[in-house]
C-alpha cells in the first residue's frame, strides 16, 4: 500500500427527514444563494422542505444550472451573488449542480479571470464561499469531495479542478428525494458511481486489501441494487444503498494508498464536450474498449475483478478477463445505457477531433502507468465504435 494523507471536513446527515438539519448548519444571519437545476425540486417537494427547515432565512434562488454545468451560466450566478452580498451557498441537486456551485464558491472572491480556476486545476484558489448541499441525484460523490467538472460552451471544453477550499461544509443525503428521478438519471447515477470505483480499483495490485475489498463490496451492491431501482423506484432501502454507495465511491477513502487510472473519464469528457452525451453514457462507451486495450497492463486486477465481483472462478485467466469485460458491458446495457459510439452516430471521422482536444488539454499520458498516449487514446475511441 502506498503512503497517503486523508482529510474530509464535510459533515454528512443521512436519512429521511434530515433536510431539517440545515437549520443547525447554516446561521440565521447568512444571506443564502440556493442553486438548483431544471426545477424538479419544486415539483417533488424538496424546495418546500428546505424553506420549512430555514424559516425566516434570507434565501435567494438561482436555477437553471445544466447537466455538465456551463461556465457561462455559472458566471451569471457569480455576478448575482456578488451584487447581493451572498455569504453562503446552498446547492440542491445532483453532481452538476454541486460541481457548478463549487465553482461559484471559488469564483466569487477570485480577483482574476475565473476560468483560470479551471485551467489551473484549482491551483489559483486561495479561498471560497462556504457551501452546503442537499443531494437529490446520487452519482458523483461530489457532496463529500473537493472535485468539480465544468464545461465552457464557447470553446467546447470540459475540464476539472480541485481545491480543499470547496469541500462542502455539510451534505444532506435523504434517499426519499430520489424517488421521482427518471430512469435515465437513476441509471446514469449507478453507472457513474460504478466506474468511479473502477478508476481507483482496476489498476495494479499494491496489497491494499482494505481498499480492494471495500471496492469489490460496493461494486457488488451496485450490480445488485441498480436494476432494482429501475423497477422499484420508491423502495427506500434500495435507494438508500445506492445513495450511500455512490457517496462512498468518490469520497476519497477508496483511492487512498492505491494507484488510480481516470483515463476513462478523460476520454469521456471530450465526448460530452464535442457531442453532448451524458457523462455516464460516455463512460459506459469508453470503459469496455479501454479495458480491452489495457488488459495486459491490468491483468492481475482484471482477474481479481472477475473472481471477486462477478464470481467467475472457472476457466483460463484469459477467459475470466474476457467474461468480466463482457459482463461489465451487459450490466451497463441492463441499466439502459448504450456502449457503442455508433449508437450516437459518432463515426471514425469524428475521432481525430476528440484526440486533438485531448492534446489541447494536456491529456497526452493517461492511466495509472501514464502510458495511454494520444495514439492509444485514438485506438480506444476506434475500438468503441
Amino acid at each position: 500500500m502506498q503512503n497517503f494523507t486523508y482529510y474530509s471536513p464535510t459533515r454528512l446527515h443521512f436519512g429521511q427527514g434530515q433536510i431539517e438539519k440545515l437549520r443547525s448548519e447554516i446561521g440565521k444571519n447568512e444571506r443564502i444563494l440556493l442553486t438548483y437545476g431544471g426545477g424538479s425540486i419544486k415539483r417533488n417537494g424538496v424546495l418546500d422542505q428546505i424553506y420549512t427547515a430555514l424559516p425566516g432565512y434570507q434565501i435567494h434562488e438561482f436555477g437553471g444550472i445544466e447537466p455538465n454545468p456551463s461556465y457561462e451560466t455559472l458566471m451569471k450566478a457569480v455576478s448575482y451573488a456578488r451584487y447581493h452580498g451572498i455569504t453562503h451557498l446552498l446547492a440542491v441537486g445532483g453532481g452538476s449542480v454541486i460541481d457548478g456551485t463549487k465553482f461559484i464558491a471559488a469564483a466569487i472572491p477570485y480577483k482574476g479571470e475565473p476560468w483560470e480556476i479551471v485551467t489551473s486545476r484549482g491551483k489559483v484558489v486561495e479561498k471560497a464561499m462556504p457551501l452546503s448541499c442537499v443531494l437529490t441525484l446520487p452519482a458523483t460523490g461530489t457532496e463529500t469531495n473537493s472535485f468539480s467538472v465544468i464545461s465552457k460552451k464557447q470553446t467546447m471544453d470540459k475540464q476539472s479542478f480541485t481545491s480543499p477550499h470547496v469541500y462542502p461544509h455539510c451534505a444532506i443525503l435523504d434517499p426519499t428525494t430520489t424517488y421521482s428521478l427518471p430512469p435515465r438519471q437513476t441509471a446514469n447515477g449507478v453507472v457513474d458511481a460504478f466506474i468511479h470505483i473502477l478508476e481507483q480499483y482496476l489498476t495494479y495490485p499494491v496489497n491494499a486489501r482494505v481498499q480492494d475489498e471495500y471496492a469489490e463490496g460496493l461494486l457488488r451492491i451496485l450490480i445488485d441494487q441498480g436494476p432494482k431501482a429501475l423497477t422499484s423506484p420508491a423502495d427506500y432501502d434500495i435507494r438508500a444503498n445506492i445513495m450511500w454507495a455512490a457517496s462512498q465511491a468518490l469520497n476519497g477513502i477508496l483511492g487512498v494508498g492505491v494507484p488510480q487510472d481516470w483515463a476513462t473519464h478523460a476520454l469521456g469528457h471530450e465526448l460530452t464536450a464535442l457531442h453532448g452525451l451524458d457523462h455516464a453514457q460516455t463512460l459506459a462507451i469508453v470503459l469496455p474498449a479501454l479495458l480491452n486495450e489495457k488488459r495486459q497492463a491490468k491483468y492481475e486486477k482484471l482477474i481479481q475483478y472477475a473472481q471477486k465481483v462477478w464470481g467467475i472462478n472457472q476457466g483460463s485467466d484469459a477467459f475470466k478477463i474476457e467474461t468480466a469485460i463482457n459482463e461489465t458491458r451487459k450490466f451497463f446495457e441492463l441499466m439502459g445505457l448504450r456502449t457503442r459510439l455508433a449508437d450516437f452516430k459518432i463515426t471514425e471521422e469524428d475521432i481525430p477531433a476528440l484526440v486533438r482536444k485531448l492534446e489541447e488539454h494536456g491529456q497526452i499520458a493517461l492511466g495509472e502507468h501514464q502510458d495511454i498516449t494520444l495514439e492509444v487514446s485514438q485506438r480506444i475511441y476506434t475500438a468503441a465504435l
